[in-house]
């Protein structure tokens, strides 16, 4: 299949789409990123000073009693006494080191700072302590220095906690304008983007709709009947140009395959016309009514009575109320007719036994497919020998298939008989026309995989066997009758 048109002037719907994909989420990309550096870079100050200003209030809130408390007990050589709080001061000059690496504003830096060098101041006092000659000169050095240094410490913890929050505030009320600068660029771009958007988008959908239009055209023509094979519609995308390239070469294939379905429905229904006619053979006809005349004159009323309604049974099987396709029960039933007709005419020549099991009897079969095997076997076997022979029809479950064999001992057929046969029945001549008719009929109906094998030895006898798929009754729709 080829595309029509100049293929380096031609585009792919998927490219196209990308096209339109890249116009929509290249700007909102933009736009998102820019919101989430903005957001993440404010989050991330917000939560920094919030860190700081949780920590130093958690620092503040019991440092000045805790470390006043704990050297009181200490200078008094109280038995509470644990020693000397140096821990809790050198973690509190960490803390300020921290909180110094994190703090950015000027006034809290400055705060942090004096806290920093006051816990370092406290420190030597605290060590001082220790040479204090009396109670008295302690308890001195402890209200002189000790209780003054962490008030100076709460004080500037203090300063440093009002200075961050009044950061925090102010980074609120920026993030606050920042977002309301950044909504309304959005809706202006998403505005502007919505209009060049809808140019786009009419432009590329015109180009996309039109041929789809004719399509759809082409299509109502085709459920009107129009099967004629037409030039493609002319597309700018490569995948629409390519349908109806692809969809005007299906069109002809498939009138085309209207036009064999036809033909093949005709060759169908003549086989099937011919099979009837050669059913209905005056000769074979002749022959039966001149039996039960004679039955009638040797004043055998029985059998004459048997000999009429299989006779009846015969012809009615073989209409089968205008039916194709029965049951493998109906054909065993017209097989056995025929075979009771024949019985009585050829009398101690032939014996049969038709092996059908029950399980079976509700699968599908083309009408008149055994009973023309049987005829065979009768006129080109059993009826060429003088010694008596014997026929047995008999239906295997293939598990998907149904194999049906037709078996007698009678004459056979030479290697080159058989070879002769073999070649008309697949090439359709008119030699051993029964068997070539079934033959072309179950291809019609099931496919060329299907139809009929012959096996004969001269003198032995011959195997006729036809292998159907096994379809029930029911089912019988999906046969293409």
């Amino acid at each position: 299949m080829k595309i029509r048109g100049d293929l380096k002037k031609k585009t792919t719907t998927s490219h196209m789409l990308h096209k339109l994909i890249t116009v929509i989420l290249l700007p909102m990309s933009i736009v998102i990123a820019i919101l989430i550096g903005i957001l993440g870079w404010y989050s991330i100050q917000y939560r920094t000073i919030l860190h700081n200003v949780t920590a130093a209030s958690e620092f503040n809130q019991d440092f000045k009693n805790d470390i006043d408390l704990k050297m009181f007990y200490y200078v008094s050589d109280s038995a509470y006494s644990e020693g000397k709080p140096v821990d809790e001061v050198e973690s509190a000059r960490e803390l300020a080191d921290q909180l110094l690496k994190q703090t950015q504003e000027k006034a809290s830096i400055d705060a942090i700072e004096s806290v920093r060098d006051l816990c370092i101041t406290l420190e030597e006092r605290m060590d001082e302590i220790d040479d204090a000659s009396s109670y008295d000169e302690g308890m001195v050095q402890l209200e002189n220095n000790i209780y003054i240094l962490t008030e100076l410490i709460q004080t500037f913890m203090y300063d440093y906690l009002y200075h961050e929050s009044v950061h925090l505030s102010q980074l609120q009320a920026e993030l606050t304008r920042e977002l309301q600068y950044l909504i309304i660029a959005t809706i202006v771009s998403v505005i502007l983007l919505v209009i060049a958007i809808g140019v786009y988008t009419s432009h590329t959908t015109e180009k996309i709709t039109n041929p789809l239009t004719k399509l759809t055209n082409r299509v109502k023509d085709i459920q009107k009947g129009d099967f004629e094979q037409r030039i493609p519609v002319e597309a700018q995308e490569i995948e629409v140009q390519t349908l109806s390239d692809g969809f005007e070469e299906m069109v002809g294939q498939l009138n085309s395959l209207i036009q064999e379905n036809k033909k093949a429905e005709r060759r169908k229904r003549h086989a099937e016309l011919e099979l009837l006619q050669a059913q209905i053979n005056p000769h074979f006809l002749y022959n039966t009514l001149d039996t039960i005349i004679w039955l009638i004159e040797a004043d055998k009323k029985e059998d004459s009575i048997q000999m009429v309604s299989a006779l009846s049974d015969f012809f009615r099987f073989c209409l089968s109320r205008g039916k194709d396709i029965i049951t493998l029960e109906e054909e065993e039933k017209h097989v056995l007719s025929y075979l009771a007709i024949q019985k009585v005419r050829y009398q101690d020549r032939m014996d049969y036994e038709v092996i059908i099991p029950k399980d079976l009897y509700d699968y599908s079969i083309p009408k008149l497919t055994l009973q023309p095997l049987v005829e065979n076997s009768i006129y080109h076997g059993i009826k060429l020998q003088r010694e008596k022979g014997s026929i047995r029809v008999e239906a295997v479950d293939l598990g998907d298939k149904i194999e049906l064999s037709v078996r007698d001992n009678g004459a056979g057929m030479t290697e080159e008989r058989l070879a002769e046969m073999r070649t008309a029945i697949e090439n359709g001549e008119k030699t051993g026309f029964g068997l070539r008719t079934v033959h072309e009929r179950m291809q019609l109906l099931f496919g060329e995989e299907y139809g009929l094998t012959i096996a004969s030895t001269e003198g032995v006898g011959t195997t006729v066997i036809a292998v159907i798929p096994k379809i029930r009754n029911s089912e019988k729709g999906i046969i293409n009758v």
